[in-house]
């Protein structure tokens, strides 16, 4: 079967995107496997420093509390993820973003979840915890779905916002998957390994498979005129 040029495009840039993410979370699986001592002395020095700081400090324990929650990955997906795709499908007239932006929420949270499966880090082991956590540790679930969310909704909606709103919506993005890697630290929940490696699979998963998107059509024409069809980056990666 003859493959579209095109498509074959697409797809070859797709697998370069995605093997340039998978090098640095496969180096940094590794090397937690293999329990490398540099980093599991900075791991372990780091998260009890920020659970101490939790401890000695009641504004930042409730704040890290309140983040945990607002930012499970159930919640971001159910509040903020589902509800703009839905947005984009009927109101935006951007139906093949809709469907990239769901196909790749669900993907990534599968494969963060397989990812847990295959390296099963142990959570820190902290003194007088600040919670409980259960599952495993590498990568970090928070850090990966919040990623995931932050630039699937940045992609999502970039034919319909203007430069400035672009460069708000990125600032307001970037300071919420930071917030959610250190809230991740304070509560004892991860390492720093842990929620690096979440940020890098969420934004790099996003990214590789919107390389693979761009310029995709629906399989049947629409007689409706698409915001997709006129923007300006429809064809190249953001």
């Amino acid at each position: 079967m003859e493959v579209h040029p095109s498509r074959a495009r697409r797809l070859a840039r797709a697998i370069v995107y995605a093997v340039v993410v998978a090098i640095p979370i496969a180096l940094l699986a590794l090397l937690v496997r293999t329990d490398f001592g540099p980093l599991t002395a900075l791991d372990r020095e780091l998260s009890v420093a920020a659970t101490d700081a939790a401890r000695s400090h009641e504004w930042i324990r409730s704040t890290a509390e309140v983040w945990e929650m607002v930012t499970q990955p159930w919640v971001v997906y159910a509040v903020i993820g589902v509800p703009l795709c839905l947005l984009a499908w009927f109101r935006l007239n951007l139906r093949t973003r809709a469907m990239w932006a769901v196909a790749t929420m669900a993907t990534g949270w599968l494969v963060a979840v397989l990812l847990k499966l295959l390296v099963q880090r142990s959570r820190p082991v902290i003194e007088e915890p600040l919670a409980v956590h259960h599952g495993y540790s590498f990568p970090s679930g928070h850090a990966t779905n919040n990623a995931i969310i932050v630039t699937v909704v940045l992609l999502l909606l970039r034919p319909v916002l203007g430069v400035t709103a672009r460069r708000l919506l990125l600032a307001i993005g970037a300071a919420w998957i930071l917030l959610t890697s250190a809230d991740r630290l304070f509560m004892g929940a991860h390492y720093l390994s842990d929620v690096t490696a979440g940020v890098v699979l969420g934004v790099g998963l996003c990214v590789a498979s919107y390389a693979g998107y761009v310029g995709w059509s629906p399989p049947e024409p629409s007689d409706l005129t698409s915001k997709e069809s006129t923007d300006d980056d429809a064809h190249q990666v953001a």
